[in-house]
């Protein structure tokens, strides 16, 4: 490739902040405050583009391009600069909303079914900045530049290629960050405008959705440093409980200190139980079905234990998440304190907080 921005290129990234940042505190003359734009839940991906030859490479610089042949072959359209190198989100949208366990999907080892899902549930691609174009680095100019220069070289291009919507405007963001939710974005990320692109630097600010919930914790895992001399926790398994009663697996929470491992481990014991009579104690028969609960292998966790040590599912823990894919919450849960007064049965999933419906293609629209 002949590109004034060459791989591997590790992507600018951003800091989570609990409020949306206002612009007053980002002051500049020629280029003030900042750039807010929708957070998309898809695979970071940086494109460099030098005529027919695409490469797609991913947050931590590996290739993604045979996944995507699909995206490939739309950046090959001669709607777009011949010689670019872009920042962006590749997508997968169901409907009106984005669908990350399809994305997943396409990162498989057998060519026919990526051109399968490719045919079927077609990805696409977001830009959000542009690095470099022609024989021109960008990377030193201001945000304000780069994105004008985005809008010109995108101002015409091929389905499945997409320009993000921005605004300078913090209520527009907030309203954007309430809205658009129901699409299935992630939250809004804001920019300083006079910033130059900063390779693996935290230099953007992130605000994310937060709720909490009362779940029951119906398992656990051994961290993977554990040792019979010093068992440690890896990670507690949570559930919800359906409308006909069923204790569903909905996601884990792992995030804690080494001394915290250990004092929750054994806090744990008293419920340890031979499975027998656990909801998941049939876990085999069920994942051959089809459904995801713990023990499941997938070809995301090759190689992993995937075992589990039951609870009788008597204990009730209050987490924090940000929001749902599906049945299950979409990150790890973080452990917030033991609800003692809660019965786990009626931890259900009619308290979670269900987002407004929104239209991906509205938020498309630009």
């Amino acid at each position: 490739m002949d590109l004034p921005v060459l791989p591997p290129v590790l992507p600018m990234l951003a800091k989570a902040v609990k409020e949306l940042p206002q612009p007053s505190a980002y002051p500049d003359d020629d280029h003030p405050g900042l750039l807010y734009e929708p957070k998309w839940d898809g695979f970071r991906c940086l494109v460099f583009k030098d005529g027919d030859d695409v490469r797609l490479d991913s947050r931590n610089a590996k290739p993604l391009t045979r996944y995507f042949p699909e995206v490939v072959e739309a950046l090959r359209s001669p709607l777009l600069p011949a010689r670019c190198v872009l920042d962006g989100e590749l997508i997968v949208a169901i409907g009106p909303r984005l669908d990350f366990d399809r994305l997943q999907e396409r990162i498989h080892p057998a060519k026919s079914r990526v051109t399968m899902l490719s045919e079927t549930t077609p990805a696409a691609f977001v830009a959000f900045d542009l690095l470099a174009i022609d024989d021109e680095d960008l990377t030193r100019r201001p945000l304000a530049v780069r994105r004008e220069r985005l809008e010109a070289a995108l101002a015409e291009r091929p389905d499945l290629v997409h320009l993000t919507r921005v605004t300078t405007d913090p209520d527009v963001a907030l309203r954007w960050f309430e809205q658009f939710e129901g699409a299935g974005l992630d939250g809004v990320v804001a920019k300083p405008l006079k910033g130059g692109y900063q390779p693996n630097v935290r230099a953007m600010l992130k605000v994310k959705h937060q709720r909490t919930a009362d779940v029951v914790v119906a398992g656990y895992r051994l961290h993977k440093t554990s040792t019979e001399q010093k068992p440690l926790l890896g990670s507690l398994l949570l559930g919800l409980y359906d409308d006909e009663g069923n204790l569903r697996h909905v996601g884990v929470s792992a995030s804690f200190a080494a001394a915290r491992r250990a004092s929750l481990l054994e806090e744990l014991q008293p419920l340890v139980s031979d499975g027998t009579d656990h909801p998941w104690g049939q876990w085999a028969e069920i994942t051959a079905s089809g459904e995801r609960i713990p023990g499941g292998g997938s070809r995301w966790s090759a190689g992993k234990d995937l075992s589990f040590v039951p609870l009788r599912p008597e204990r009730v823990l209050e987490v924090a998440y940000d929001h749902m894919e599906g049945e299950r919450f979409r990150h790890t849960a973080q452990f917030r304190r033991w609800r003692t007064d809660r019965d786990p049965i009626t931890c259900t999933y009619e308290q979670l907080e269900e987002p407004v419906s929104y239209d991906l293609a509205d938020v498309l629209e630009d």
